[in-house]
């Protein structure tokens, strides 16, 4: 038995399919399938009861998965401390980010990091606040970005950006001449939100209902993008963040609610008390002081 053995056992009990796993380890479903079989005639016992549906723990494979996650974050661990070891010249970096936000200020943060530090690689996973909280939480990654307020006793963080949401309409829409609109005007429209993973679904609700009503949902996605063509066709308004309406399509008009408005705050998070590796560390200070002199920059300007 090695560490793939577990790691591999780990993925297949998280997806409960053989095929799952294989996908998100990028290998092909029989090697995977051969690994868990090997896994359990050297153990001497059967980890998953197998059925057409999906694949279930067994006792005993329940209690090989509490072993494996100590044995997977103890190795975790000793890699990363291996990393601090040698410096800076090699390391891995895990970030999630929100694929509704403006990420050119982050992006030319890493890339001016990466021109001084190029033994350092970055996996960037792109999903909702609520899937990369759970993420960082449980090490798949190392950092993440998402929307304030998080949970304080998990995680520690620092904000970087705080703006207000804005409405999108076709150019053909009634409101389109407004430079306004209330919120409880939005009533009768049907809006397109991004789906229950992003934290923003969740605001867009709340305000609504302080405003009022509750809104008709036609449709929900992961991807601004294909919001964005929804909007550009008819098929209802949205809320996206003023920093990325900034780089809207021609045909789509972004209007400023009020009454009330509706606000969001990003911040960079990584979970309390657990190892940080050096090159994390590293990008994370690096990342503050980029951001500090943006922000003395922009005041000096003002």
């Amino acid at each position: 038995m090695d560490i793939k053995h577990l790691q591999y056992f780990l993925e297949v009990a998280k997806y409960k399919s053989f095929s799952r796993a294989a996908d998100q380890l990028f290998i092909t479903q029989p090697t995977i399938s051969k690994m868990i079989k090997n896994l359990e005639e050297e153990l001497g016992i059967i980890l998953f009861k197998r059925s057409r549906k999906q694949l279930i723990l067994t006792d005993a494979g329940k209690v090989i998965l509490e072993q494996a996650k100590q044995i997977d974050q103890a190795f975790h661990n000793l890699g990363t401390q291996i990393d601090q070891l040698s410096g800076l010249q090699r390391g891995h970096i895990r970030i999630g980010l929100p694929p509704i936000f403006d990420a050119k200020r982050l992006l030319k943060i890493i890339g001016l990091f990466h021109e001084q530090h190029p033994g350092i690689t970055f996996q960037l996973v792109e999903n909702g606040s609520k899937k990369i909280e759970e993420a960082v939480e449980t090490n798949l990654l190392d950092l993440g970005v998402v929307v304030l307020p998080t949970n304080n006793e998990t995680f520690d963080y620092f904000p970087f950006i705080e703006e207000d949401l804005k409405l999108i309409i076709p150019t053909s829409h009634r409101f389109a001449y407004r430079e306004q609109v209330e919120l409880e005007e939005l009533a009768e429209e049907s809006f397109i939100l991004f789906n229950k993973d992003f934290v923003l679904n969740d605001r867009i609700l709340l305000s609504c209902n302080n405003a009022g009503f509750h809104p008709t949902v036609i449709s929900e996605s992961t991807q601004q993008v294909f919001i964005e063509q929804m909007v550009a066709n008819k098929l209802g308004i949205a809320l996206l963040p003023e920093s990325v309406c900034r780089h809207l399509p021609k045909n789509i008009r972004s209007i400023e609610v009020i009454n009330p408005k509706i606000r969001w705050k990003l911040a960079v998070i990584w979970r309390k008390n657990q190892y940080l590796s050096f090159a994390a560390k590293e990008w994370l200070r690096f990342t503050k002081h980029h951001l500090h002199m943006e922000e003395e920059e922009l005041g000096s300007v003002l």
